[in-house]
């Protein structure tokens, strides 16, 4: 069974850094792209950043380039999402997700069908 366990969200201040973890069981991680995902109410889910299985290719969303980093310990099953100069606009629940296909163009959700619960992050003005 697989499964998938997120951790690192909070509250945080504008300008201020989190780290996200996500922990994979269940299937050898470093064999599949993962993807970090964001949900704000009355939005659709949307990928902010994905990696290969290799970790040495990267795509990110618009909204997070620059600040945001994904990367990988393939050793230890776990992905990261290193968040840096956070904005308000930047709170939302926030889920990895394990991938079949990475093409190296967005995060595709369709590509993606393994999810965990998901962690919340809120950043005050």
């Amino acid at each position: 069974q697989v499964k998938l366990v997120e951790s690192g969200g909070g509250l945080v201040r504008t300008g201020g850094s989190l780290r996200l973890s996500c922990t994979v069981s269940g299937l050898n991680e470093g064999q599949f792209p993962m993807g970090w995902f964001r949900h704000i109410p009355g939005n659709e889910r949307e990928g902010i950043s994905c990696i290969n299985a290799g970790g040495d290719r990267t795509v990110y969303d618009d909204s997070v380039k620059g600040r945001f980093t994904i990367s990988r310990d393939n050793a230890r099953n776990t992905v990261y999402l290193q968040m840096d100069n956070l904005k308000p606009e930047d709170t939302a629940m926030y889920y990895c997700a394990a991938g079949r296909v990475f093409t190296g163009r967005g995060c595709e959700r369709d590509h993606y069908p393994d999810w965990g619960q998901g962690t919340q992050v809120a950043v005050s003005s």
